[in-house]
């Protein structure tokens, strides 16, 4: 009966993440480049200036500032996708998945960017003076559809439970398991005490430690790449070329090759980024900024570091490596890649990377989750939630087998999309007159700066 079970959420995992989800999620991407005019090229420097300026914004409305939101976003999505995504996109769809998962980054940075504009437009103040925003808001006050908020709302917090934390806190004690030989039990009752001692303070005590701890995670797992990409320079041009040859190659393209790696190339950059899916907006809903353009591109920024630098260390450095197709797969082949160029100490950076990864994935999606359950119970559920939630990470790291609710979490994760996509394909006109008011205020304080 249970395996019955589990094959059928398996069905209908593979059919939310199918073909036409996948499209329509790259395709909305498309639709608001082409309308929005590459904004992901021409705004990045001054997106990537204002998201890292010490001077922050301290006096408009909202929580956390804008480092702190994207650093709490960045925080959900820079996961064990980053690490164990990436090596299955390209065993499954081979080096040339990487390819499509650069161009599903590229273009998920302009639904990334609409995202935010809409939840900082439509965020409300709730009945303790904090924002809350996101889709549910968008959806309800500006499409007028609040059926469709309610559902959004009903999948993100589901999703929360799940990929966003017993599987993660899984991954983290399984891995401390392997290399340090850590007990489940001990590692499940460090992920409660760490977790609670974050959550329970709300998104200011999140939004400081990971404003803290994103930074020097990202920076342990790209300098290890990056150390190996120096060292072994010399392989670099050929990585490249092979991957580039196996995405366009006539016999990629006749023996049907690129369609697997369009497949999980897409896949596999939109479950790292979450470009689309409607998370990372209710973290830039709680962002203090005067206007929506001007945090939407900070929280656009999110997806070039995510996809187009992290999950692009990982994959050259996986062709460079040479052992796809050896028979190891996800964080195996990711942690025997490292191993070859770094040594025995190639195996701790890969565990670490992904401990810390998979931790601050905890983090951000319990705020996700926090701002759903509010929007459907209110107030009263905030406290239960939270020490739900630190009782799941608990109970998830000392699990062995969370297949089935690996599968269901997909499918929530997937559903969240829906209705998300929905919201930012109608109200995209809205988008499109914030970005223009927005542009008008830019122009304006430059012709002061250059007055002054």
């Amino acid at each position: 009966m249970s395996q019955s079970f589990s094959e059928l959420i398996g069905t209908i995992s593979d059919f939310v993440w199918g073909p036409p989800l996948l499209i329509l999620l790259v395709g909305t991407g498309v639709y608001l480049t082409v309308r929005l005019g590459g904004l992901q090229i021409t705004k990045l420097p001054y997106a990537l200036k204002l998201a890292f300026s010490k001077n922050q914004d301290k006096t408009s409305r909202g929580d956390i500032s804008h480092f702190q939101a994207l650093m709490t976003a960045l925080a959900a999505t820079v996961g064990t996708g980053n690490i164990v995504g990436v090596a299955t996109a390209v065993v499954l769809g081979g080096p040339g998945a990487i390819v499509w998962m650069w161009l599903s980054g590229f273009f998920g940075m302009a639904t990334k960017y609409a995202e935010a504009v809409l939840a900082v437009k439509y965020r409300v103040t709730d009945e303790r003076g904090q924002m809350a925003g996101g889709p549910m808001y968008y959806l309800e006050r500006g499409l007028k559809q609040r059926w469709l908020a309610v559902l959004f709302a009903a999948f993100a917090s589901l999703a929360a439970f799940g990929i966003g934390n017993g599987v993660q806190t899984n991954s983290v004690a399984l891995a401390l398991k392997s290399t340090f030989d850590v007990p489940l039990y001990v590692s499940g009752i460090l992920v409660m005490v760490f977790t609670g001692a974050v959550i329970l303070g709300g998104v200011k005590s999140i939004g400081r430690v990971v404003s803290y701890f994103v930074p020097i995670m990202i920076i342990f797992y790209l300098g290890s790449g990056l150390i190996i990409m120096v060292m072994n320079y010399t392989l670099i041009p050929d990585a490249i070329a092979l991957i580039f040859s196996s995405t366009f190659s006539a016999e990629a393209i006749g023996g049907g090759a690129i369609g697997a790696a369009i497949r999980y190339g897409v896949a596999r950059g939109v479950f790292s980024n979450e470009a689309g899916l409607g998370s990372a907006p209710i973290a830039a809903a709680a962002a203090k900024t005067d206007m929506p353009g001007r945090q939407a591109l900070v929280s656009m920024t999110q997806v070039f570091l995510d996809t187009l630098i992290v999950c692009s260390i990982t994959g050259i450095t996986l062709v460079m490596g040479g052992q796809i197709g050896s028979g190891l797969e996800g964080v195996d082949l990711t942690a025997a890649t490292f191993e070859q160029f770094l040594g025995p100490f190639g195996r701790y950076v890969v565990t670490i990377g992904l401990v810390m990864f998979a931790y601050s994935t905890v983090l951000g999606w319990s705020y996700y989750g926090e701002r759903s359950i509010h929007y459907l119970f209110g107030q009263k559920s905030i406290i239960p939630y939270r020490i739900a939630f630190v009782l799941v990470a608990g109970l998830g790291a000392m699990t062995t087998n969370l297949n089935l609710v690996w599968a269901l979490s997909d499918v929530f994760n997937g559903l969240m999309a829906i209705p998300n996509l929905i919201g930012l394909l109608f109200l995209s006109g809205v988008v499109i007159a914030e970005t223009k008011r927005f542009n008008q205020q830019l122009a304006l304080e430059n012709r002061n700066r250059k007055a002054s």
